[in-house]
């Protein structure tokens, strides 16, 4: 993707160009991910998954039964996917042969702060869903945006530590996320944008798709299907 002027990170090791650093993300621990995913889809789902990293969702749902397909522009990423098929690539460039019952675009890709690239990005979970499947997006919550507050958390030995927040605009949240293991520190600066039903309604319209339901409580998950 092309977020230079929205993300930049820092740290030991390979960094990709949208300030994620490799290490870091080849030992984080998973999330509810994978248990989102599965309550949502039926479990012989073939799955796209868009922006993988470095598998940490992958390798979850491959072992949930799902026929994966991991797609990530990093090959220092992709080289710690296992278990499923990865192609190399910008998502919005990939044009595949291939359609899938489940295209997922998750790790708040779709709260990126520039409308032609949200609108690249859906359109490639549009063109790569089979008629009668889905899309699975992950974002921040809209209340979010108003409450997030410096903040230091521990959780599974790694330590999480958001700062330096600001709001450039009403619908905007620039914040720097630090994440320390042992002596090893990385960081990652982001500039992200408010997306609320309204708005998820009307570009998900726009790239041919419907919002069809919220996932989850927090209203971070939702599902939308071929328009």
């Amino acid at each position: 993707m092309r977020t230079g002027s929205f993300t930049s990170g820092e740290g030991p090791g390979a960094i990709t160009a949208d300030g994620c650093a490799v290490d870091l993300y080849a030992e984080l621990p998973v999330g509810r991910e994978p248990e989102v995913i599965h309550a949502a889809v039926p479990g012989t789902a073939s799955i796209l998954e868009l922006g993988c990293g470095a598998g940490r969702v992958t390798r979850p749902l491959v072992a949930l039964g799902y026929e994966v397909t991991a797609v990530d522009e990093s090959a220092e990423m992709l080289a710690h996917v296992t278990g499923a098929r990865t192609v190399k690539a910008r998502i919005e460039d990939l044009d595949l042969p291939d359609r899938f019952d489940v295209v997922l675009l998750a790790s708040h890709l779709v709260n990126v702060p520039d409308d032609a690239l949200l609108a690249s990005l859906l359109a490639c979970t549009r063109r790569h869903v089979k008629s009668d499947g889905c899309v699975i997006l992950e974002r921040h919550p809209a209340n979010w945006f108003d409450e997030a507050a410096p903040s230091e958390q521990e959780r599974d030995g790694i330590t999480f530590v958001l700062r330096g927040i600001s709001r450039p605009a009403h619908d905007l949240l620039r914040a720097t996320v630090e994440y320390r293991i042992g002596a090893r520190v990385w960081s990652q600066t982001f500039t992200t944008r408010r997306l609320d039903d309204v708005r998820l309604a009307a570009v998900l319209h726009a790239a041919g798709l419907r919002f069809d339901t919220v996932l989850t409580d927090d209203g971070s998950w939702v599902r939308a299907v071929p328009a």
